[in-house]
């Protein structure tokens, strides 16, 4: 069974853009073609029917009054012939007859003494035997029983016919008790003529009929279209973030009524937006002014605990060795702390939208050398880079993207670790695989979420679960993106792409990117949390 769209793949392009361009006209468009048919429709069945009643009107006015005519011409006339008439005066009554006031040929036979059939013309180049249909011939000489209902034998007949375009009214009868037979015909030429002048004044009536149909059609849809223009343009700027577009209404119709519902649900979602902003603007500043608060502490903390490392590492092993896992697990969950406040920080410079760049033209080889060596990875990972690479972007923010993605390879998917980089275009692409197992398909969707980890049994491991979504925002700031995958030869695969230049993003390049928001100009040591 062939499909719908299988007979529309075979038409030819121009007949399928015809094709799709009705299916997508514009509404204006539909309401006037659809006034146009329905106006169309009326007058073309109204002139119709009107056409087809006056033309009824015309010729059976103009039929009843010859045929009538001719009965009585020839009941008074060619009945007063005697039974075998002459030729001259069978060829007389027929011009009397045709002298009426209804104007038509006559045509009178009968049969002379001799019992020869003779012929009465009125008109003899207009009129003979041959232009009387064969079956009209018939009927007028079949004789019809005489009843109660017909009392005369004989009846007379009439046909419409025409020739060589011009209509004609034919019509035959026999005279009552043995008198001529005799035949009429007429032109309806002048009917014709005023119902072809009728046919006209209707069709320009049609015409202008679907004119005026076409511009009431476009005042409707002016009136119709315009508030659903209005609430258009308002539902688009409501979707850009306009919240305090509203529209005018007047009127108590539907459109009016529309135009009221959506002024209260644009003033509701103003409001719950409103509400939703004011608790998440709280939110971040609960956040940063707690990360804040808590990093005086953090800062006494951290010292105390640098000293007890020091002793745990000293040779005289002054600390009890009873205690001296307790201190290992302080030390270490102090260190974790004060990078989780760190991260914190830097998360709601993003939410906030005060991180800004300050970019610098920097080799990236000597970079990623410098992030590798400066955490001691130089034996675990494989760079590979041309020297003389330069690139302008943030050195500090670009260090903290590689720290957390090439820990982040190192802690879950192990060494080797292969760093590779090259330029494509006017972007900077930067891959680090791993020689791990890959991540699972159903973590690498959430691989950049906040606080997310693929293992639900190891709430308490190192990482915070920060790392990899301040990489990413890192990135966006540079105008780039970082994409998680699986290698088809093993390992995860994470690739980092930049901009070579992203200064037409610096939107305030004398803010010192360093700044929080409550701008203390402190910087967090980036770089040692991979989640």
């Amino acid at each position: 069974m062939t499909k719908p769209h299988d007979k529309l793949r075979g038409l030819p392009a121009a007949r399928k853009a015809f094709l799709s361009g009705l299916r997508f006209t514009s509404l204006r468009l539909r309401l006037v073609v659809v006034f146009a048919l329905v106006a169309l429709t009326a007058a073309v069945s109204a002139s119709g029917i009107a056409y087809w009643l006056n033309r009824e009107a015309v010729l059976t006015r103009a039929q009843d009054a010859a045929l009538k005519d001719f009965r009585q011409q020839l009941q008074t006339r060619a009945g007063a012939l005697p039974p075998n008439p002459t030729q001259d005066e069978l060829q007389a009554a027929a011009g009397q007859m045709a002298n009426s006031s209804q104007r038509y040929s006559v045509l009178l036979i009968s049969e002379n003494a001799a019992g020869d059939q003779i012929f009465g013309y009125s008109d003899l180049d207009a009129f003979t035997l041959t232009k009387v249909p064969k079956a009209l011939r018939e009927a007028v000489k079949k004789e019809q029983p005489v009843s109660s209902g017909n009392k005369s034998p004989y009846h007379l007949y009439w046909q419409r016919t025409t020739d060589h375009g011009t209509p004609y009214l034919v019509g035959g009868a026999k005279v009552i008790g043995g008198g001529p037979t005799g035949y009429m015909l007429k032109s309806l030429e002048p009917e014709a003529k005023d119902l072809s002048s009728l046919g006209w004044s209707l069709a320009i009536a049609t015409a202008l009929a679907l004119v005026g149909s076409a511009l009431l059609a476009q005042a409707a849809a002016t009136t119709v279209l315009k508030p659903v223009h209005r609430l258009g343009v308002a539902a688009r700027r409501l979707g850009e973030g306009k919240l305090d577009t509203r529209l005018r209404v007047s009127g108590t119709d539907e459109l009016a009524d529309l135009s009221r519902t959506f002024n209260r649900t644009a003033e509701n979602l103003e409001k719950k937006v409103a509400d939703m902003s004011a608790r998440d603007e709280a939110s971040r500043r609960f956040v940063a002014d707690m990360s804040h608060e808590l990093r005086t502490p953090l800062t006494a903390i951290t010292a105390v605990t640098e000293v007890l490392e020091e002793e745990l590492d000293a040779e005289t092993g002054s600390v009890d060795p009873m205690i001296e896992p307790a201190v290992r697990l302080v030390v270490s969950e102090t260190r974790r702390l004060n990078d989780l406040v760190e991260n914190l920080m830097e998360v709601t410079r993003f939410d906030a939208g005060t991180a800004r760049l300050v970019l610098d033209d920097v080799d990236i080889a000597d970079q990623i050398t410098a992030c590798i060596d400066a955490r001691a990875w130089l034996d675990a990972v494989d760079l590979d880079a041309e020297r003389g690479t330069t690139v302008r972007l943030d050195p500090r923010r670009l260090d903290v993207i590689l720290a957390n993605l090439i820990g982040n390879a190192l802690k879950h998917g192990g060494s080797p670790v292969k760093v590779s980089v090259r330029l494509d275009g006017d972007s900077l692409v930067i891959s680090v695989r791993d020689g791990g197992p890959g991540i699972p398909e159903d973590v690498l969707p959430h691989v950049f979420d906040r606080f997310y980890k693929a293992s639900a049994s190891r709430p308490r491991s190192e990482g915070s679960g920060l790392g990899l979504s301040i990489a990413l925002e890192n990135a966006h700031i540079h105008g780039g993106e970082i994409t998680a995958a699986n290698s088809p030869a093993g390992g995860a695969v994470f690739t980092l792409r930049l901009p070579r230049d992203p200064s037409p993003l610096t939107a305030e390049p004398d803010q010192d990117p360093q700044d929080g928001p409550d701008g203390d100009g402190e910087r967090p040591e980036e770089g040692k949390e991979q989640s």
